[in-house]
């Protein structure tokens, strides 16, 4: 190992080249420039299918992701969550929430409980671990300011990040982006993203 901090960028948007793929690639972009090693996921290209809600995952005690029945694409992602340093989360919100592919993937998180069925209630493997970093982004039609506070994305972002063991070190909520088909983030938001990724090096 060489020291390198490693970050790793999971996206939930749907558009290439969207306003949330601006966003994260501008805070990739200071991340990599102060030294960071970055490895981007796109949820929307990525093989993961729907839990199937039978806890088997939840069964057995430890600090380690409990191993799901399905052989898709998310064991690899848990490895990448497990190796990274530190997190770039980010979906936009569709219908007041994350988008329907982050939420597949949120689901697919409950490895990171141990939840036996003598339990009425989980408990988060990553409970006593030491706490990595986190950097939420996301994007909505309304206001920035109503759409954090208002719909639910930025707590499912936050929840997100706390099951993996992390702690959110800021927020990007970009607001008003529905005006226009191909709409480019302004310098200001790439500003924000920069100084935002920044504190996870």
């Amino acid at each position: 190992m060489d020291g390198t901090l490693r970050i790793l960028a999971i996206n939930g948007s749907y558009r290439d080249d969207g306003i949330t793929d601006q966003a994260v690639e501008a805070a990739v972009q200071a991340a990599q420039a102060s030294g960071a090693e970055v490895e981007i996921v796109l949820l929307r290209e990525h093989p993961i299918e729907f839990c199937l809600n039978c806890r088997q995952c939840t069964q057995q005690p430890g600090d380690a992701p409990g191993k799901c029945v399905h052989h898709d694409g998310m064991q690899a992602l848990v490895d990448k969550i497990e190796q990274a340093d530190a997190y770039i989360i980010a979906s936009p919100t569709n219908f007041g929430a994350v988008t329907a592919i982050f939420k597949r993937f949120m689901e697919r998180l409950v490895v990171y409980a141990y939840w036996p069925w003598d339990k009425s209630t989980p408990q988060f493997r990553k409970s006593n671990a030491p706490q990595k970093k986190a950097v939420l982004i996301s994007s909505c039609a309304a206001p920035g300011i109503l759409g954090r506070w208002l719909y639910g994305t930025h707590a499912q972002l936050k929840t997100t990040a706390q099951t993996i063991g992390a702690k959110s070190v800021g927020t990007l909520f970009t607001g008003s982006i529905a005006k226009e088909p191909h709409l480019r983030v302004s310098q200001r938001v790439r500003e924000k993203a920069s100084a935002l990724a920044v504190k996870l090096v």
